[in-house]
């Protein structure tokens, strides 16, 4: 078949004679096929150069993109570090009121407990980028953690704080009474006998009516009159201190009445044992009497 022969008859426009041209017919197979190929291999090449500026294009969008990642990730490790340096502060702070307050420190193993972790292990190949957001990662969620741990501390610190509060604020720390020391605490001559004796608080002398106030909060325990001290006021202040005030001219409070510090809970007067207007001033803690002085913060 291959061997056969066309033969073409080529009749030009002029006068010139005809032609003939013979030609096998695996010679126009050849051609048909190598014009194929070319076609072919065309086309294969022209997929691949327009397939490499693709993949080229894509590679240029996805460095770019990597880059703003990398420029992201750097600003948000300087935000790290910056928020780092503000819990630190507040760690010290924390550790400066508890000090200051005699509260219970926090013991070094539990506060590394509260904040350390498991540590980030990277793989020797790992891109910058790839880099930076992993350890971002982990410092978010050590932060976290030391954030929830310190957020548990203060409260812990601010229930103490309250407590302290409230114990201060329940203890006597004022005087009650404006005037001048007229006789001190401890052993002193008996205004009456002349026989030394313990003097189980202090006397205060001021004017007839002249106001008497609570030193610290607290409940009125007893408005009674006693044979010694005249007209007399107790008032319990918790946490163990009881203070008494003798020698009233008037009461202005009243058996479990609640008080707060500074006010007003009787006047001075003369009333029982007295040689003259003041206030005779107790203050007891669990039972034992106590130096008033030892209490009081300011002036008179």
């Amino acid at each position: 078949m291959f061997d056969r022969r066309l033969t073409f008859i080529v009749v030009p426009d002029s006068s010139n004679l005809s032609r003939q041209l013979s030609v096998r017919v695996w010679y126009l197979w050849a051609g048909l096929a190598g014009v194929a190929v070319l076609l072919l291999l065309s086309s294969l090449l022209a997929s691949a150069y327009l397939t490499g500026e693709v993949d080229q294009a894509e590679l240029e969008r996805l460095r770019a993109e990597n880059k703003v990642l990398a420029d992201k990730y750097t600003q948000l490790r300087a935000d790290l570090e910056k928020t780092d340096a503000r819990y630190n502060e507040l760690v010290q702070k924390e550790i400066a009121i508890r000090t200051a307050f005699g509260l219970p420190e926090i013991n070094v193993e539990e506060r590394q407990l509260g904040v350390g972790g498991p540590l980030v292990h990277l793989a020797p190949m790992i891109d910058e980028t790839t880099r930076l957001a992993v350890v971002s990662e982990a410092e978010i969620d050590r932060l976290l953690r030391l954030s929830s741990f310190e957020l548990e501390k203060y409260a812990e610190l601010e229930a103490g704080l309250e407590d302290i509060k409230d114990r201060l604020d329940h203890t006597p720390s004022i005087w009650p009474v404006r005037g001048w020391l007229s006789r001190g605490y401890g052993m002193r001559p008996d205004p009456f006998t002349g026989y030394r004796r313990l003097h189980r608080g202090v006397d205060i002398s001021s004017n007839t009516g002249t106001p008497i106030i609570a030193p610290a909060a607290g409940r009125v325990k007893a408005v009674v009159v006693d044979r010694a001290l005249g007209k007399l006021i107790e008032i319990d202040h918790g946490y163990g201190f009881v203070t008494r005030y003798g020698h009233l001219s008037a009461f202005d409070v009243q058996r479990g009445q609640l008080v707060e510090r500074g006010e007003t809970i009787g006047r001075v007067g003369s009333t029982g044992y007295s040689t003259g207007p003041h206030l005779h001033y107790e203050v007891w803690r669990n039972g034992k009497v106590l130096n008033p002085h030892d209490y009081i913060i300011n002036d008179m």
